[in-house]
């Protein structure tokens, strides 16, 4: 077991009609001038939006618009943010979305009081020491952005992704109305629920293995996370099997999952680079990937991949064989990402095969030019990114 030092110091405030306490959170961390940041036409559309700007008004708060966050969140538009949070002498940032819009929310915050470009932080050039409070309203339960130090942020010149955390970014606070995630599309639920479900998974796959209750949290979490999908794609508006996505997802990403343990993110890194080349969508791109990270690494640590066949996906323990329980773990988990709309491989995700060049160019990129390895479950070379890729390709 790892040394750990837990840290999550946001304020949650979760429940039906929570958005109603928005002004005065704003005005309890000190904000006066918010930017209101936004992703497209649902927030509008939804009413969510307008109720949130007439609550800060109503609280005495001055307020500035920026909409337009897309799903990978796109540089220029931080870049845009930043420029007129400076204008404007916005002190606060409200992101009122899903993880984009508080990624996005996070990189305009490091970037309005540095002097230099905000890219440089992504690039491990530099490291904020200061930035913007944020908060949000959250409507779209998966990237667990709302209580963790991490945005992930798209440069459209070259179309790399790449994230960057500090400890300084935690949203102030977090609001979470399940109520807002009843009309979420069944694609994006399921997408979702992948995401927060590897956010445990990237903790949970690690060779310490003597920190038995983070591991039976992060089992509880996946178990009921495969659980509430089902029950929310047959009925959007189950209240109950909402809220627990809308909090499993927080936890997932709060670090709770990862207390005393060494995780691996090589799925993120190798899903950031699909996501970045085809605009896929982020839940989706890491189901289309783990599987053939799963069996590429599945010798590192075979009791690793048994506990979670048995615990977390049904499987029976077949104790002459731990491999082959080890696969068959792997199995269940595609059949759960095909039940729940989910591809399992790229051909699937993409809609074509991918050709050799464009994983090369994936490796190039994941590798940072073949300079860095990723991953800590096995530690992943540039050789070893081309055969998941491929694994990943069907090849």
């Amino acid at each position: 077991m790892k040394d750990f030092i837990y840290h999550a110091p946001t304020e949650v405030v979760f429940g039906k009609e929570s958005e109603e306490q928005v002004a005065r959170l704003v005005k309890k961390y000190g904000g006066h001038k918010v930017l209101v940041h936004y992703g497209g036409s649902s927030a509008k559309r939804s009413g969510l939006l307008d109720k949130i700007c007439g609550l800060l008004r109503e609280g005495g708060l001055d307020i500035v618009l920026l909409g337009g966050v897309v799903p990978n969140p796109r540089l220029s538009k931080v870049h845009e943010g930043i420029d007129l949070c400076r204008k404007e002498k916005v002190d606060f940032i409200l992101a009122v979305g899903g993880g984009s819009v508080i990624d996005s929310a996070k990189a305009i915050a490091y970037g309005v009081p540095y002097n230099g470009e905000v890219w440089d932080f992504y690039l491990g050039k530099d490291d904020a020491k200061e930035c913007l409070p944020t908060a949000c309203v959250l409507t779209i339960p998966a990237a667990g952005s709302e209580m963790s130090e991490s945005s992930v942020i798209t440069n459209e010149d070259g179309d790399v992704k790449i994230g960057y955390s500090n400890q300084i970014s935690r949203p102030k606070f977090a609001i979470m109305n399940p109520v807002r995630t009843f009309t979420l599309p069944p694609y994006q639920t399921a997408a979702g629920v992948t995401d927060m479900m590897m956010h445990t998974m990237e903790r949970y796959f690690s060779h310490d293995d003597d920190m038995t209750l983070t591991d039976a949290v992060a089992e509880a979490v996946l178990r009921t996370m495969k659980d509430c999908v089902h029950d929310v794609l047959k009925d959007p508006e189950d209240y109950r099997a909402r809220a627990q996505i809308m909090w499993g997802g927080s936890i997932a990403h709060n670090d709770l999952t990862g207390c005393g343990l060494s995780g691996d993110w090589a799925t993120h890194q190798l899903e950031h680079e699909l996501s970045g080349m085809f605009d896929v969508t982020h839940g989706a791109g890491l189901a289309a990937i783990w599987p053939s990270w799963a069996r590429y690494v599945l010798r590192e640590n075979v009791s690793r991949f048994v506990r979670f066949a048995v615990n977390v996906m049904d499987v029976p323990n077949d104790y002459t064989d731990p491999e082959e329980t080890a696969r068959k773990g792997i199995e269940a988990m595609e059949r759960f990402y095909h039940s729940i709309g989910m591809p399992i491989n790229i051909p699937e995700l993409i809609g074509r095969d991918i050709t050799d060049d464009e994983i090369e160019e994936m490796v190039r990129k994941c590798s940072h030019n073949y300079t860095i390895t990723q991953g800590q479950f096995k530690v992943l070379t540039p050789a070893d990114m081309t055969a998941i890729y491929k694994m990943a390709a069907g090849r």
